[in-house]
């Protein structure tokens, strides 16, 4: 069991509807128990939360109580300061207890570096775990953002969830051809469309790798990715254009030690860590009491995290991997000779 918070990272490009859905998102009563992190309170676009929703009172700091319990932080410095004094804050009851944490970032923000955050920092990765990155695509402009801008197809790539929004708006060619590149670009990822930021929060939050309700490890919703058992490992692939965002998912051999692919899997960060914008997996381990969830994000591994009570009928260690260029016949050979 994981009691570390939640925390979910909503992203999209600029104009995609970010603030809206974030709006209407705090306006359910299951979530008042929910911090959120946004970037500056006085911005444009964000002022409507406040007029509608904000207690009188300011509660610490750069943190304000909005009236259906949720705290709204500004974020002040530093993503890893602003949520070490969340906790901190929380731990000493300055701040309502909350169960969970929303972060949303600039319609141009990489996600890479915010969830290398969750791992890289000691305090951080001992009382935050990362549940789903959230990203929200503009049906109308969404294709054309994809094909400009290199922000776009990272966020859409490294998704967990994919929210169509404006979709009252755009053609029907529009949304159609938008769904197309999307499963093209990040195939494991759901999709769900929204009208005007309304959607339940079921759909976004705690939809990673815990049931909310018991706790228990979902490891085939975590990973998201067909599982693709390749018959040729050997065969050459083709290398992937270094523009080229894509995801495959490599079956480990059976047998595996933790202690034996730990370095293997800190060898394939620090070998491909540039390219490598995300990476999941499960490993069914010889010398683990349970199989382990790995994460990893460019040059970072993540702490792997024990699935007690999770058990798999055929047992089998797979490891998706997103990224930009990546050399999928160079990993596969990495992760399968071993």
């Amino acid at each position: 069991m994981d009691h570390r918070i939640p925390v979910t990272l909503l992203t999209g490009f600029l104009g995609s509807g970010k603030t809206t859905l974030l709006n209407k998102l705090l306006s359910h009563a299951n979530m008042k128990n929910t911090a959120v992190i946004i970037n500056e309170l006085g911005e444009e676009g964000l002022d409507h939360i406040l007029a509608q929703n904000v207690d009188s009172s300011y509660v610490a700091d750069n943190a304000v109580l909005l009236q259906n319990g949720c705290l709204c932080c500004t974020l002040s410095n530093e993503l890893a300061d602003t949520m070490r004094d969340l906790y901190f804050k929380r731990s000493m009851e300055a701040i309502p207890q909350f169960s969970r944490l929303v972060i949303e970032t600039t319609g141009m923000a990489d996600p890479g570096p915010i969830m290398a955050n969750l791992m890289n920092e000691p305090v951080i990765e001992s009382v935050y775990r990362l549940d789903a990155v959230i990203v929200t695509i503009d049906a109308m402009y969404g294709v054309q953002q994809l094909a400009e801008h290199d922000e776009a197809r990272k966020q859409a790539a490294v998704a967990d969830v994919l929210l169509i929004t404006k979709t009252d708006i755009a053609t029907a060619e529009q949304a159609s051809e938008l769904k197309e590149k999307l499963i093209s670009l990040n195939a494991g990822a759901t999709q769900h469309k929204v009208l005007n930021g309304e959607i339940k929060p079921d759909f976004i939050i705690d939809v990673g790798l815990f049931d909310p309700t018991g706790k228990r490890a979902e490891p085939e919703r975590w990973l998201r990715a067909p599982l693709k058992i390749s018959s040729n490992l050997g065969g050459k692939l083709p290398v992937p254009h270094q523009d080229e965002i894509s995801s495959f998912t490599v079956t480990l051999p059976t047998g595996i030690s933790w202690k034996t692919f730990k370095p293997v899997l800190l060898k394939l960060c620090q070998t491909h860590g540039e390219q490598l914008l995300r990476l999941k997996g499960i490993l069914h381990a010889d010398d683990q009491p349970h199989p382990l969830a790995i994460h990893a994000v460019h040059f970072t591994p993540y702490p792997a995290t024990l699935l007690i009570d999770w058990k798999e009928e055929t047992p089998t260690s797979r490891v998706v991997c997103i990224g930009k260029g990546l050399d999928e016949d160079a990993i596969r050979k990495m992760l399968t000779q071993i």
